[in-house]
């Protein structure tokens, strides 16, 4: 038996988002030497949102992943490459702080959910 709720679904898929925000910005950095290598990225509240309108089937995320693509008005280097270091670490700590956020989040819903039963039990 799977004792989820919506807020527990939505918030499932923001973590889902924030890691793979992480992904993609670990991705970056470690092209960083790539001559030619263009920064991506997705618009996370885009993505998020999308993803809060399709369906979630018994507690199952349907995996749709974010639409990537290249990150305008960035300077390229005389190699091509696009990736900032400074950029993508204050991404990467945003995407942190975001993924703290949703946990601590999900943990007062599960709590909310176990006083719930809880009560019910008396």
């Amino acid at each position: 038996m799977q004792a989820t709720t919506a807020m527990s679904d939505a918030l499932g898929k923001y973590l889902d988002l924030t890691a793979d925000q992480m992904k993609l910005t670990a991705e970056n950095m470690a092209n960083i030497d790539t001559p030619g290598y263009k920064t991506q990225g997705f618009d996370f509240e885009q993505a998020f949102g999308a993803a809060l309108n399709e369906p979630t089937h018994r507690g199952a995320m349907n995996g749709a992943q974010p639409a990537v693509g290249d990150v305008d008005g960035l300077v390229a280097r005389p190699d091509g490459n696009t990736v900032s270091l400074d950029r993508e670490s204050l991404n990467l700590a945003k995407s942190q702080l975001q993924f703290r956020t949703g946990v601590a989040l999900l943990r007062s819903e599960f709590s909310r959910v176990m006083s719930a039963i809880h009560a019910d039990a008396k």
